[in-house]
């Protein structure tokens, strides 16, 4: 689903107008970035729960996959973003 659609969908069920709905959905986008990035943790009632945790960094050198040799490149540490559905939707299916 495209967000024109969704900002449709809500419009109508709410009755509000499409422009107004797709306002509230940038701000809900812009709360949530700016909640994820102080707090590294953001739930959508209902919805999802955005959870962000920081990867080490790798060192650079020869590891053994699938039983066969490889040269590792060294990786710099990063933030992964990571989202896990609420319980009340995981009984849904």
């Amino acid at each position: 689903m495209t967000k024109g659609a969704l900002a449709d969908a809500v419009a109508t069920a709410c009755e509000m107008k499409k422009k107004d709905v797709l306002k509230a959905l940038a701000s809900i986008a812009e709360i949530a970035t700016a909640e994820v990035k102080k707090s590294a943790v953001f739930t959508l009632p209902g919805l999802c729960r955005i959870k962000t945790r920081k990867k080490p960094a790798t060192k650079a050198g020869k590891r053994e996959v699938f039983g066969k040799m490889c040269v590792v490149k060294a990786k710099p540490a990063r933030t992964i973003v990571k989202a896990f559905p609420v319980a009340a939707l995981k009984k849904e299916f």
